[in-house]
């Protein structure tokens, strides 16, 4: 279809209808209200597969891509040939928002709906969006919900946007409900202790349906208690042993913190199983796509090469909870010789943003001083002023700068196009997914010239 069609739609539902990922509390909009009108209107397209519903403070994207990849691997009941046809659903995207939704396909790979179906979707229901003053996350929710209906697919795998009890993904009773971890994020809107929190992410568990808790943490009572309450069998990834013996060498999903995960998405694929009847070769074949789980699902921006001399990584973890792995991974990575050049880094930098709701003062204590900071914001109404972040952690003893006007791009292609870099620096890119999403397409770019 024509481009500029599709592009004046897309740009009208991320303008009229604000996003979180733009807007922040402004586009929040808990309640389940909006979202039984519309699938009602939809036909209830949700209730025409089966799914793994995902929440959690950490780990929710990565985690469901793992299982879904996995799940991909199986075949359909009654079929040697045939495999299952699986729908994901994640947030946020990084480059195009279609990234949120893809369906598996006979090939093996997993691929977001089209142009024309979005353009159909979005053309056809305006007026109920328009009537009801839906979010952007329910109008995504809902497209996603009716296109695996419209696949015929068999199961999907859906992640929680923000909290779990009143998000708009709640309106699935799933058959399998995952609890990946509870951290202190996003207190404004979920609760300021642990126990909110995890009471808020505990409202995906329904009467019956099994949930798998990654980690039992300080909040263990509030999953028994809720599980107890729900007649839930409750499953502690923790205590269910390595379910799946990973070689996380062999995984192309990097970065340490998925070792928590993989434990996880393993207890999870474990519950599934019980009652699916595996043919000989299966599990391999199951393993096999873990271990290609971003090549399969196209999953962006964890523990990311973009470059390899100098060598550029990048991560999406954002929060205090994150940081606790990745400051230390970060710490031991620049203490390792570079596995490019096979001699030591001469320094470490860090493109480091992050949006203004975020507790930075706990994120600071966990990143690595060694490092020299280039402060930069991403697009968007949430991320905190360059300079505003320069200052805070300059105050902590945090050595660095900033580049031009401090936005991304700008900041990369200053410190990239005048050869600041030296070949043997180790590099980060990280704070914010949407400090991660404007890297991205600058690296595409730079490797391609």
């Amino acid at each position: 279809m024509e481009s500029e069609l599709y592009n004046k739609e897309i740009e009208f539902i991320f303008n009229r209808f604000p996003s979180f990922q733009r807007e922040g509390g402004s586009a929040y909009k808990p309640g389940l209200e909006n979202m039984r009108k519309i699938v009602a209107h939809l036909g209830n397209p949700h209730e025409s597969f089966k799914s793994v519903h995902i929440a959690g403070t950490n780990g929710k994207g990565s985690t469901s891509h793992m299982i879904a990849a996995a799940l991909s691997a199986l075949p359909k009941e009654g079929s040697s040939m045939e495999r299952l046809k699986v729908g994901l659903y994640t947030s946020p995207h990084l480059a195009d928002f279609r990234e949120r939704m893809k369906v598996s396909s006979a090939e093996g790979c997993f691929a977001m709906p089209s142009r024309e179906f979005v353009y159909s979707f979005l053309t056809e229901n305006k007026g109920l969006f328009l009537e009801l003053d839906a979010s952007f996350f329910e109008i995504t929710t809902a497209m996603a919900f009716y296109w695996f209906a419209q696949e015929s697919v068999d199961i999907a795998v859906v992640e929680c946007g923000l909290g779990g009890r009143l998000d708009a993904t709640n309106i699935l009773t799933p058959v399998l409900s995952v609890i990946t971890n509870i951290g202190l994020d996003h207190c404004e809107y979920l609760g300021n202790t642990l126990e909110e929190i995890a009471g808020e992410k505990c409202g995906i568990i329904k009467q019956h349906v099994p949930v798998v808790v990654g980690e039992k943490s300080a909040v263990e009572a509030v999953f028994r208690r809720r599980a107890s309450q729900m007649h839930a069998p409750l499953v502690f990834a923790e205590e269910a042993g390595d379910l799946l013996d990973m070689d996380m060498e062999k995984m192309d999903l990097k970065g340490e913190y998925q070792r928590k995960n993989i434990r996880c998405a393993g207890a999870a694929l474990s519950v599934l199983l019980e009652n699916i009847a595996v043919p000989p070769g299966a599990v391999e074949k199951m393993y096999e796509h873990i271990y290609n789980t971003a090549s399969i699902t196209s999953l962006q921006g964890r523990w990311m090469t973009l470059c390899k001399m100098p060598h550029v990584i990048c991560d999406t973890g954002h929060n205090a909870h994150a940081f606790k792995i990745l400051g230390v991974q970060l710490h031991k990575s620049l203490l390792k010789n570079s596995p490019y050049t096979g001699r030591p880094y001469g320094r470490g930098v860090a493109f480091f943003g992050v949006v203004a709701d975020k507790d930075l003062e706990a994120i600071m204590h966990l990143l690595p001083g060694e490092f020299f900071y280039i402060f930069v914001n991403a697009k968007g109404k949430r991320a905190l002023p360059a300079a505003l972040l320069q200052e805070k952690m300059a105050g902590h003893g945090f050595d660095g700068t900033m580049l031009g006007d401090g936005g991304v791009e700008v900041s990369l292609r200053l410190f990239f196009d005048e050869r600041r870099y030296r070949p043997d620096d180790f590099i980060f890119i990280g704070g914010s997914s949407y400090v991660v999403a404007e890297a991205l397409p600058f690296f595409q770019n730079f490797m391609a010239e």
